[in-house]
Parts: C-alpha cells; sequence; structure tokens
C-alpha cells in the first residue's frame, strides 16, 4: 500500500469545512524503549513498538493556511528555499492532502528545541502539521487516525500527540492502520528529563538513512527485537510501580543497545562526540556517588538525563547547562 491510499482510506467519505488559518502545538518526545528499524519504509511500519515520554512546552508550533502559487515554509522565522531537503520533505507530505494540484500551503513552525540535532524535532514537527492539517479541512478525525497521518510524515511524529507517557503499538496490517501511538494514562509528575544540548547543529546523517544502513547491514540488529519486547515490558511494570530505578535503568540499557547496533553497522553509524563520552561517563560517576540520574539518547550526540524532582537542584550544580522539560 501506498501513503496516498492510506490517507484516502483515513479520508473516506469525510465532509470538509475548511478553515483559513488554524493553529497547533505538538510536543517533541523522548523514546524510552526506542524505534530502529522499519518494517515497512513507504508507511513508516515499525519493526518493533516502542515507549516514550514526552517534553512538555519543547516542540513544534504550527501555523498553517492556504495560499496561492506554491507551497510557503517558514522554520523559526525564517523563509526556506523550495529546493530545501526539508521543504521537499514537507511538500511530498502536503501532496497527500491536495485536492487540486494547485491548493498550496503556508506552514510557519517555530520549533522550541533544536532542529536536526536528534531531539525529536522531525516528530514534533509532523505532528504538529498533522494535527493543523485535520484543523484546517475540517475532518474532525480521532486521535488514533491523527497519530497514523503524523506518521506517516514522520514515524516517531505518531507519539508526539500527546504529553506524558505514550506507546506506538507495531501493529501487523499491511495497510499500517494498527500501528499508531496512544498515551499511557499514569502521571508521574516528579519524574523529570533534561537535556544536555552538546551540538545544536545538523546531524552528519540522517536517522532514516542511520536506520535503514544499520537495518541492512548491522549482525548485531539481529537481537534488537527481543531487546524492544522485553524492555518495554520492563518499562510499562516499572512505571504503573513508579519505580524510577527501574525505568531508568531500562532507558539507558535500551539507548546504548541502539547505538551499539548502529556501531555494528557498515559503515559505522557512530553519533557520539568526545563531548557525549564526557557526559555519559559523569552520569556514571553521579549514580555511583549515590544521585539517582540515567541517561538516554536518540540518534544524535546530545544526551538525555532521567532523574526525579527531589534531585534537579544537585543535577544542575553537576550539570550547568541541563535543559529541564517543563
Amino acid at each position: 500500500m501506498t501513503k496516498q491510499e492510506c490517507v484516502n482510506q483515513l479520508l473516506a467519505n469525510r465532509s470538509e469545512t475548511p478553515l483559513s488559518t488554524v493553529k497547533s502545538f505538538a510536543p517533541a518526545n523522548i523514546a524510552l524503549c526506542k524505534y530502529w528499524g522499519k518494517r515497512d519504509t513507504e508507511l513508516n511500519l515499525p519493526v518493533t513498538s516502542s515507549l516514550s515520554m514526552a517534553l512538555g512546552t519543547l516542540g513544534s508550533h504550527c501555523n498553517l493556511s492556504f495560499c496561492e502559487d506554491h507551497d510557503q515554509v517558514i522554520l523559526n522565522e525564517a523563509p526556506l528555499p523550495s529546493d530545501s531537503p526539508f521543504v521537499t520533505r514537507l511538500s511530498d507530505y502536503l501532496d497527500l492532502f491536495r485536492k487540486q494540484p494547485d491548493q498550496y500551503y503556508r506552514v510557519e513552525t517555530i520549533n522550541t528545541i533544536p532542529t536536526a540535532a536528534g531531539f525529536a524535532s522531525s516528530a514534533s514537527g509532523f505532528a504538529s502539521i498533522a494535527l493543523a492539517l485535520n484543523t484546517l479541512h475540517g475532518w474532525d478525525l480521532s486521535d488514533r487516525e491523527c497519530s497514523i497521518l503524523a506518521r506517516l510524515g514522520s514515524g516517531s511524529a505518531c507519539r508526539s500527540l500527546w504529553q506524558g507517557f505514550v506507546e506506538w503499538h507495531v501493529g501487523h496490517q499491511d495497510d499500517g492502520l494498527d500501528s499508531f501511538a496512544e498515551p499511557i494514562p499514569t502521571p508521574w509528575t516528579d519524574l523529570q528529563i533534561g537535556l544536555l544540548v552538546l551540538e545544536a547543529g545538523k546531524k552528519p546523517i540522517s536517522s532514516r538513512d542511520a536506520m535503514l544502513r544499520t537495518v541492512k547491514t548491522s549482525q548485531l540488529y539481529k537481537a534488537w527485537p527481543q531487546k524492544v519486547d522485553t524492555d518495554i515490558q520492563t518499562l510499562r511494570t516499572a512505571i504503573g510501580k513508579h519505580d524510577f530505578d527501574q525505568l531508568g535503568a531500562t532507558a539507558e540499557s535500551n539507548a546504548l543497545t541502539m547505538h551499539a547496533t548502529m556501531m555494528g553497522a557498515w559503515p559505522p553509524v557512530v553519533y557520539w562526540l568526545p563531548e557525549t563520552v564526557v557526559a555519559m561517563h559523569k552520569v556514571w560517576q553521579c549514580r555511583r556517588e549515590g544521585l539517582s540520574v540515567y541517561l538516554t539518547m536518540d540518534a544524535g550526540p546530545n544526551v538525555k538525563l532521567l532523574f526525579q524532582s527531589q534531585d534537579e537542584a544537585q543535577l544542575l550544580a553537576e550539570f550547568p547547562n541541563l535543559l529541564i522539560a517543563r
């Protein structure tokens, strides 16, 4: 099935009551149990389920409206040229929803998180656009259907429609209509996540390309699905019991295992910088000294810290540049 066929199926018999302009927001999310590997690259269908935590006010704001002549994309108040990779990718996504070839969109996005640096800006970006499209066209889609539309833009975007914990179900259907995310209704106000921005520039290899290379060439990837099955069950239990050490240790192990599969690819995919390794060792030193903190990393050099509210002051003393998600 193609993306267009999937969209046509979701929007079949939907009436439209278009608006002139709409606004939306979607939080970035950090996976505690990672999404790494696709069983269908066209529909962004994953090899495994995954589980994430939203980043509060850190994410993407989208203003969406119709316009004439061509798509217009403004990112962080700067107009982007029509031939830029981001605009090309976004226009390809918007093609799925045009009623006529000359229906164009103006997309104004403000990211409150570094773009293309391993902080899930594409997830929050496409989630905010999917939400905005639903409102702009008046489709009245369910959260589940919006999650599927967001997934067609960027896989992990399906998890960025909600705050708190979110699980993306792997699904098994060829059309992908059973592969969607939904929130886990278990609040945990004392659990916090902080970001160590070690490199805010664009990554040398995109997550999409790194994922494809890993699946194709890394012998270590064979063990990844079983690792995820075990970790996601452990995380569900930890969330239910509010067991911080179980959650933190599982998330850290899962992230390091994902990076190990990348390093086993050929050519190897290594996002870590010297500063990344220094930060990792500092986290482990803090833990040896009795401070309960764990790390996770996505496809990039930056490190995320998991900790509890009562340890915030101590963490900021150790990591003064820590950006805490609120």
